[in-house]
């Protein structure tokens, strides 16, 4: 009976501290899996282009700690995320007429009327945006003031345009109208990018037409791009 009672409280500590070393060992393991549940992915329907500056962005952590946007004008697509990576929302985006990834100097400066199309382009590059207001007195996220490109809600412009069914076309050749500016949906502008922004603003990363990621980026930032 004694000897019972002596055992007792020695298997007692002895399960113990075997449960404590398993709780110890696992505790890594059981951390990596929450983990696992929060690495932020690129939207997986994204082009190869975007996948890729999007992992080179949150791996060499680019943005700085801010919100940042991804524009694929091959793909006439616009994705938004919040600083840690996680997608807020992606929409097709209406685009620069012109085929090109330079600025022309000066075309910023120019009445609309005064610039000519091969000078409507959307510049690629990556920029740091602030939100601001247009010479109307709307809102509209400056990707560079003064180059005037800035992502705005799509507006109306002429009967011609037509604009707004552009922005319904699967074909990206249709969302080729704009001076340079990028026209998103009014849900996608204001769900996504003005609550995100404000204050110190984020980052956007242009993708270009023609020129390589690299060449755009360059080699700091494009880890894994070719």
């Amino acid at each position: 009976m004694n000897n019972n009672n002596r055992a007792c409280p020695a298997w007692t500590f002895n399960g113990l501290f075997i449960l404590a070393l398993l709780a110890l060992f696992s505790w890594p393991a059981l951390a990596g899996v929450q983990n696992m549940s929060t690495v932020s992915l690129a939207p997986p329907q994204a082009s190869q282009e975007v996948q890729q500056i999007f992992q080179d962005i949150v791996s060499t952590g680019d943005n700085k700690n801010m919100p940042f946007i991804i524009l694929d004008k091959k793909q006439a697509k616009i994705y938004s995320f919040q600083k840690d990576g996680q997608l807020l929302g992606e929409a097709p985006a209406l685009l620069g007429i012109a085929i090109g990834d330079y600025y022309y100097p000066g075309t910023g400066q120019k009445q609309m009327s005064e610039i000519k199309v091969e000078e409507r382009t959307t510049p690629a590059g990556r920029f740091h945006a602030l939100l601001g207001y247009n010479s109307n007195g709307e809102e509209v996220l400056w990707v560079d003031f003064d180059m005037a490109i800035a992502i705005h809600i799509v507006v109306k412009g002429t009967v011609k345009d037509r604009r707004f069914e552009r922005l319904q076309s699967p074909n990206p050749k249709d969302h080729r109208i704009s001076f340079g500016c990028v026209n998103v949906p009014p849900a996608f502008y204001t769900d996504t990018i003005s609550p995100y922004f404000i204050g110190k603003g984020g980052m956007v990363y242009v993708l270009p037409d023609t020129k390589k990621l690299r060449d755009v980026f360059g080699n700091s930032l494009c880890k894994t791009s070719r």
